[in-house]
This record gives C-alpha cells, structure tokens and sequence, in this order.
C-alpha cells in the first residue's frame, strides 16, 4: 500500500464484480432521456446539475462502473479500465471537492478501447477539444487543465456520491443535454417501460399542441385556476376576489 494510503486512513478497494442491464433496457431509457426516466422515477435520481455535458445532442444509458479518486489523483481511474465492459458508463467520484482535471484524451481513448460510452465526472476533464473531436462523451462538474498525480489510495466498483446522487455499481447512468441520472439497477427495466409510454404520450399532445390546442385545456389547468381565484381581466389573467 502507498504510504499516502497509509498516512490518510484509507484502503484501497477493488470489487470487479458488477451485474449489468439487459441491453434492450438501456436502449429504451437512452431513446427517451433523463427528462422522461426522471419524471416517471418520481422526480429522483438527479445528479447536481453542475455536472454538465461537454458535447451537444448526445443521449447514452449504460451501466455504471465507479471510480473514487482522492482530489488531485485518477489512479482509479486506470485501474477501473480494465473492468470495463461494452456499453459501460464510468462514474468518477471524489473523497473532497477537486479541481483536477482527472480525465482526458488518453484515459477516453482507453476506455473506448474497452467499449465504455461515455464518463460522469465530479471533478475535472481535459483535453476538451481532443474529447469532442474523438467523439467520447463526458459530462463533468469542471473543465480544468490542472494535472493528476497516480499513487493514492483507490476504491474501484463501490458504492459512491457523485453530484450529490449515491450510485451503486451497476445502477444505470442515463446522460444528455438536460444533465445526468442514476436509476436503480433493479428499477431500470420498469422505469424503461414507463419512460417510453410517457414519450408517446407526449407525442400525442405534441400534435395537438402544433395544432392550436391550448395547453391549460389538455392538461386539465383550468381547476387550478379557479382554485388561485384567477379572473379573466383586459390584460389576461389577474387575482381575483377570492
């Protein structure tokens, strides 16, 4: 064990094992994105929306292989690319707050040699321009050129915080333009089933709506209305006498 392990108390953890999700599921939940699988979860699974994307107009839902790095050290991160499988997410956590660029153009290029989608970081990536250009997807809480060191303590498929959301490996990580979600593992078949019915309903009243349809009709708003004691003035809605 690192000295640093020793000196901080911490064990360095390997757990290879993780149980994935069937691929039609995640194909499902990547088709109808965080927005869809956030609502019908019951508005949970959020990560802290300062965790955003670094590219534009991609959708990815894969399991999730995690990573905790201390601040200022990706050594979990070279160690969690060899447990990473076709269709993977990797999941990037930090023991504190960190700025450093933990992530970049030589990491993506390995684990997309392994089949890994995409990465989740609450720390930092780099190498923005070679990221895009290569076509890896991150999202990230930072974009930081600051360099890592390789030599503390690790823990590699174990649960973690991440933007402010405990994950568990193998728990499914959907990431778009809106941000990034967890679904529980166990949950994720379902919450497919239930997303993809909410887009088809939303398809629905998208048509409805470009055909003039008023939204506060087709949605059932007009209760609410009377319930505020709205009343319809020259200018529109305004507080009535209630």
């Amino acid at each position: 064990m690192p000295d640093d392990a020793r000196s901080t108390g911490e064990e360095p953890v390997l757990t290879p094992r993780v149980d994935r999700t069937d691929p039609v599921a995640l194909a499902a939940l990547a088709a109808c994105g965080v927005v869809a699988a956030h609502e019908v979860s019951g508005r949970t699974g959020l990560l802290d929306p300062s965790i955003r994307p670094i590219q534009q107009g991609v959708r990815i839902a894969g399991s999730a292989v995690t990573a905790l790095c201390p601040p200022g050290d990706n050594l979990a991160i070279h160690l969690a690319v060899e447990h990473c499988r076709p269709g993977d997410v990797l999941v990037v956590a930090v023991t504190e707050p960190s700025d450093g660029g933990v992530l970049g153009e030589l990491l993506a290029t390995s684990l997309r040699a392994r089949g890994v989608i995409g990465a989740v970081i609450d720390a930092g990536a780099r190498d923005v321009l070679e990221l895009r250009e290569m076509g890896f997807p991150v999202w990230s809480r930072r974009i930081s050129a600051r360099g890592t060191t390789k030599h503390r303590a690790v823990s590699v498929n174990r649960a973690v915080v991440c933007g402010g959301q405990a994950i568990q490996p193998g728990d499914v990580i959907v990431a778009d333009d809106d941000g990034v979600m967890c679904v529980p593992a166990l949950a994720a078949a379902l919450v497919a089933e239930q997303a993809a019915e909410r887009v088809a309903r939303e398809e629905v009243l998208r048509g409805r709506l470009a055909a003039g349809e008023l939204s506060v009709d087709l949605l059932g708003l007009r209760d609410a209305v009377d319930t505020l004691g709205l009343e319809v003035g020259d200018g529109g809605y305004e507080p009535g006498g209630i």
